[in-house]
Order: C-alpha cells, then sequence, then structure tokens
C-alpha cells in the first residue's frame, strides 16, 4: 500500500495523458467509449487528487512534512524532474479534477459532439494543468504550459462560428508571445545560474552578485510578465473577455482555472525566492500594484457589459486582480483567505459559464439582438451561434425556477453577498487585511484593498441585477427551455459545493491557512526537493 501511494504523484499525469492517447485511436464514430473513457479518467484524476490532499494533510505519516517529492526517472534533484507535492498544489489539483468533472459532464448533453477530438484535448489539457501544479521545475512548468496551451487552442475553437475563430485567433497569438517569453526567461535564468530546478534556484539565486545578479533580475522580470499574461492582469488582459465569451460553455468553464496558473506560479516562485531578495518582478509592492489596476479595471468592465459571457469574463478578471492584491500584502496573514478565495470564485464562475448557455434558451430572437446591440452593436452572439440542437438526456422539471435559483446563487458567489462561499471567502479577506493594517502592512495599501473590493462587489451587484431583471423580467416574450440532467446538474453540484465550502468554512480554512504558512517555510520545501533520494542510488544495479 505504502508503494502505491508513493507513485500517486505522478497518477494525475499520466492517466489523462494515456487516456487522451488512447482516444485518438478510436474511431469517431465510436463517441460512447471515448465518453466512458474520458469519464473513468477524470474520475480518477479526482480520486488522486483527494487522496493527495489528505497525505499532505499527513494521513498515513508517509509525508512528515507535508511535502511529498517523486523522482520519475530515479534522477535526484536537481538533475533528474521532480514532481514536488504539498498542500497548495494538493488544492489545486483537486479544483482541477472537480471542475473538470463537471464541465466533462455538461459537455456530454451535445458539445463534445460539435467537433473532432473533443475528449482527447479535454484530457490534455487535464494533464497540462495538473503537471503545471505538480512540477519542480522551470522548464517542465513551460513544458506543461505548452501541453495545456495547444490543447486549450483546439478547444477553443471547438464549434466553430466566425466570433470564435476571431477570438480564439487573437488568443492563440496572445499566448504564443506569451509562451516566447516565458522560454526566453527561462534561457536567461539557466545561464546565470545553471538550474531550473526551483528548489535549486533559490539557493543559487540569493548568491548571486553584480552583473550575474542584473542578468537573472531581467530574466525574472520576463518570467513575471509572461505569468501575469496567462493570470489576466491589466493590462496584458485584453484578449481574455472575447476570448472566454466567445468559447463554448464547457470550455469556458474550464478556463476560468486557467488564470489561475499564472497567479500560482508567481505565488510558488515568489515564495522561494523572497528569503533571498527577491527580484523586482516578484516583489510585494509590485504584485499590489498591478492587482490593484486590474481590480478597478475588471470592476469598470463589469459596469460597463451588457452580454453576460463579458461579464463572467470581467469577474474573472476581477478575482485575478483580488487575488494578485491580497497576495501582494506582506506575510501570510492574507495568503490563507486570498486561497479560499481562489477555490470559491473558480467554482462560482465555472458555473455561472456553464450556467449563460442555459439561460439563452429563454430568449426570444428580438431579446437577443436587443442585449447585443446595447453591447457596443457587436451583433455577433458567442454564445448562441453553431450551437447544436441534438441534446441528450432526461428533461427536469421546473427549468425557469432552476434557472432563476442558479442565476442567484452565481450572483451571490461573484459578489461575495451572504450566504455562499463567496461571502466567507471576501470577508475572511477583509478581516485578514483589516488585521494585517494593524500589524506588518501599510495602512494605505490595506484600506485600498478593502475599498476595491466592496466597489468591485458593489459593480457586480448592480450590473448581476440589471442583467438578472432583463434575463428573467425584461419581456413577456420568455421562452421556457428543456434542460437537462447531464446540463442542470453539474451546475447544481458546483453551486451545491461552494455551499458546502460555506458550511465547512473552519476546515477548509485552517487547511488554506497550513498551506499558507507552509509557503512561508521555503526551507522545507528545499529540504525536501534538494534531500530526496533515488530508489537506486547513481551507479548501482
Amino acid at each position: 500500500m505504502i508503494d502505491w501511494l508513493q507513485h500517486l504523484p505522478i497518477y494525475p499525469i499520466v492517466v489523462p495523458l494515456v487516456a487522451g492517447a488512447g482516444m485518438l485511436l478510436l474511431a469517431d464514430t465510436r463517441r460512447r467509449v471515448r465518453a466512458f473513457i474520458a469519464l473513468c479518467s477524470t474520475v480518477l484524476q479526482l480520486a488522486a487528487a483527494v487522496a493527495l490532499l489528505a497525505l499532505a494533510a499527513g494521513a498515513g505519516d508517509i509525508w512528515p512534512q507535508g511535502i511529498g517529492v517523486y523522482l520519475p526517472g530515479d534522477w535526484p534533484a536537481p538533475f533528474g524532474i521532480v514532481l514536488v507535492v504539498d498542500r497548495l498544489a494538493a488544492v489545486m489539483l483537486t479544483l482541477t479534477a472537480t471542475l473538470g468533472l463537471a464541465t466533462l459532464i455538461y459537455s456530454l448533453a451535445h458539445w463534445d459532439r460539435a467537433g473532432v477530438h473533443f475528449h482527447s484535448l479535454f484530457q490534455f489539457l487535464l494533464m497540462g494543468l495538473n503537471g503545471a501544479f505538480l512540477t519542480g521545475d522551470l522548464f517542465n512548468l513551460f513544458v506543461f504550459f505548452e501541453v495545456l496551451l495547444a490543447a486549450s487552442y483546439g478547444l477553443m475553437l471547438h464549434g466553430s462560428g466566425s466570433a470564435r475563430v476571431s477570438a480564439g485567433l487573437q488568443y492563440i497569438a496572445v499566448n504564443l508571445v506569451a509562451s516566447f517569453l516565458l522560454l526566453i526567461s527561462i534561457a536567461l535564468i539557466y545561464g546565470v545560474t545553471g538550474t531550473l530546478n526551483m528548489a535549486d534556484l533559490a539557493v543559487r539565486a540569493g548568491q548571486l552578485a553584480g552583473g550575474e545578479r542584473q542578468l537573472f533580475e531581467a530574466g525574472a522580470a520576463i518570467l513575471g510578465v509572461a505569468f501575469l499574461v496567462k493570470a489576466g492582469a491589466w493590462p496584458l488582459n485584453f484578449w481574455l473577455v472575447n476570448g472566454y465569451g466567445a468559447a463554448s460553455p464547457p470550455v469556458a468553464a474550464m478556463f476560468s482555472i486557467m488564470t489561475k496558473i499564472g497567479i500560482y506560479a508567481l505565488l510558488r516562485i515568489g515564495s522561494l525566492l523572497l528569503p533571498t531578495g527577491a527580484p523586482a518582478a516578484f516583489s510585494l509592492d509590485w504584485m499590489f500594484a498591478v492587482g490593484l489596476a486590474t481590480l478597478i479595471f475588471g470592476g469598470v468592465g463589469i459596469l460597463a457589459s451588457q452580454q453576460l459571457g463579458k461579464l463572467v469574463g470581467y469577474c474573472v478578471i476581477v478575482s485575478a486582480g483580488t487575488l494578485l492584491t491580497a497576495l501582494g500584502m506582506p506575510g501570510v496573514t492574507l495568503t490563507g483567505p486570498a486561497l479560499f478565495y481562489l477555490v470559491s470564485s473558480v467554482l462560482g464562475t465555472g458555473a455561472f459559464f456553464l450556467l449563460i448557455e442555459l439561460i439563452e434558451r429563454t430568449r426570444s430572437f428580438g431579446a437577443s439582438v436587443l442585449a447585443v446591440t446595447m453591447d457596443s452593436f457587436d451583433l455577433d452572439d458567442p454564445v448562441a451561434p453553431n450551437r447544436p440542437n441534438d441534446v441528450v438526456g432526461v428533461a427536469i422539471p421546473a427549468a425557469m425556477a432552476f434557472l432563476g435559483l442558479a442565476f442567484v446563487a452565481c450572483a451571490l458567489l461573484v459578489t461575495g453577498l451572504p450566504p455562499l462561499s463567496g461571502f466567507v471567502a471576501k470577508f475572511s479577506l477583509l478581516s485578514a487585511a483589516v488585521t494585517a493594517v494593524n500589524t506588518s502592512a501599510p495602512p494605505m495599501d490595506g484600506w485600498l484593498l478593502v475599498a476595491a473590493v466592496l466597489l468591485s462587489g458593489l459593480a457586480g451587484l448592480m450590473a448581476l441585477g440589471r442583467a438578472g431583471i432583463r434575463s428573467f423580467w425584461g419581456g413577456d416574450d420568455r421562452i421556457t427551455p428543456r434542460l437537462r440532467l447531464l446540463e442542470a446538474g453539474p451546475v447544481a453540484v458546483l453551486i451545491l459545493l461552494c455551499v458546502a465550502l460555506a458550511a465547512g468554512a473552519g476546515p477548509v480554512s485552517a487547511y488554506l491557512d497550513a498551506a499558507a504558512q507552509s509557503l512561508d517555510k521555503p526551507e522545507l520545501y528545499i529540504e525536501a526537493v534538494l534531500g530526496k533520494l533515488p530508489v537506486r542510488p547513481l551507479g548501482g544495479h
């Protein structure tokens, strides 16, 4: 049993890789077999993530420090590939698998048949996400970024349509530039330090001086810009709203976690480099300023949006700005609440992206044209075009009541109103900000964070209230849609998970606070990675 658990960190990468590659060998007509394989793969990933979540908390005493290190090639760091699991990585893996399973089930209603190789691309996307959260070196972070981006390019264009293709090409171009910047930064950092292992890099970075230190900081600055593009930070997020709004609903829902990869990378690398004198690209003051600007930009965008798809896209930007601003505060007082907010916002926006398509079915053609005209005369609806009509599954009763309640729940989640997890997340975040003001943080920064979060929530409440009135009470020409269980079920489950987060806020917050405290002790991470010995010593037989 112990040996099986020791190999568990590789499962979230190997399982989707094998499933995705295997489905490419099946004929396109064998859709049920593909769907079954995809479901089994995603369920296994969720089970592995939950097990890693328990192991990182100390279950079984397998990882005494709560940090598991796996050497796929059985070469010690920094010479070989390293996978590292701690509380933060386990949380992100579980969140990815949970959202992935919900969106996959939703796609089975019809979206998986709107194009070719949907299930394989979806599994490769999960593989890239899981690998990015697990990897312990920068080069493999770049590799997994490229895997998930390559899959996301195909998923972004899934379903065709002129609006989707136009937004997809912009999305591809921007991410190719970001990947190029990431590769340049990795080359500069390796040229100076001679290593790309994050733990080893944290040791060597503190020993640099003079010209080498300046070159390292230039590489780190480029690295930070690349991560900010992927995090959706202002002013590098001009591509996000159109891209997310034009994607098919299950793809857009899955994309809601992709902006969090950039934030995860900034948090992970920044926590390791902070004791060595973090480069300017990872300094807290810089991150706070960018996050505050992103938060303001997202709030203004929410007020200006008329289409639900774009409105939720700006909610993703607001969540990114909130996280960057909170993580830019000194100490770890806000890190635990910020992680709680991250989990709640991903589940909430994911459910909202799925719900948008269902709400669109209630609108007549004239109402759709009116709403689109109000949005800067952009006459292309990113949700309605090329929607497949062949839905499968059992229809649910009281469809309009479900849509209304689900919309209210999603609005409460993204605006941070009680009683759901969005309120718990924002309340704990604001409480931590006030506490930080009274202890270590600059007073002005803390109050700016409080004001920006409250005002962005107010902007979201006004915009979503307006959108809800227009969607449900704006006219007498509403159409009662037939909602399938495969579509309504995932939305309901994601919302219920947010209810469970609010009900179990104590244990969840304790776990996330422990993850934050672990990040504040990078020496534990460094010791675990560099001290991990191969199963077979070098030169052994």
